[in-house]
């Protein structure tokens, strides 16, 4: 990430705005924005293949082969931003559910994976279908299901300005796609 080119953008966007980037509560605004935006978007940096590599630590596991378990972590929570308006999406909640075959991941890399896919510019729908990708891969399973409930501020903030609304999408890979059971897994309680 280029964050002296974000310095000199964000401070093209304080004079644009008709402020004063040389008073004392902006002097540092560029330099901040710039270390935010490399913390809040280092999932730009990787590939859901990378992120994969990164957290697929699993484990073997002989009793759950070819079996009908399903693991099944509720509420992780994540935040992103909308690749329309760089506006936040925030209150996000994530439910993920695999079928492991043989192996299992960490509980916590399930997290990970969840946190590095949405510190990308992105959109609620391909953010639930990268997670799919990410644990599928990373899992070993073909058989993934995520659903995603959050809030967009360009929605809540601006325009509309609806405070109340919020997004839930889902996405089912595998066997998820026609087992209601394994579908309703994943849904919000």
């Amino acid at each position: 990430m280029d964050t002296k080119k974000i310095e000199e953008h964000v401070l093209g966007i304080l004079e644009a705005i008709g402020e004063d980037p040389n008073r004392e509560g902006l002097r540092e605004t560029p330099a901040r924005v710039a270390r935010m935006l490399e913390e809040v978007l280092e999932g730009t940096a990787y590939s859901n293949h990378e992120i994969a590599e990164m957290f697929g630590k699993t484990f073997t596991e002989e009793s759950i082969k070819d079996s009908e378990n399903a693991v099944v972590i509720k509420d992780i929570t994540v935040f992103s931003y909308c690749e329309h308006h760089l506006a936040l999406m925030y209150d996000m909640h994530v439910n993920v559910a695999y079928v492991p075959h043989g192996r299992v991941l960490g509980l916590s890399k399930i997290a990970r994976i969840c946190d590095m896919a949405a510190k990308r510019l992105q959109l609620q729908e391909r953010l639930g279908r990268d997670i799919a990708e990410i644990i599928s891969e990373a899992a070993g399973t073909t058989d993934v299901g995520v659903m995603i409930r959050g809030c967009h501020s360009c929605m809540t903030a601006r325009g509309i300005k609806n405070v109340s609304a919020n997004t839930v999408t889902a996405t089912y890979i595998g066997a998820f796609r026609d087992n209601a059971e394994l579908k309703q897994l994943v849904k919000f309680d």
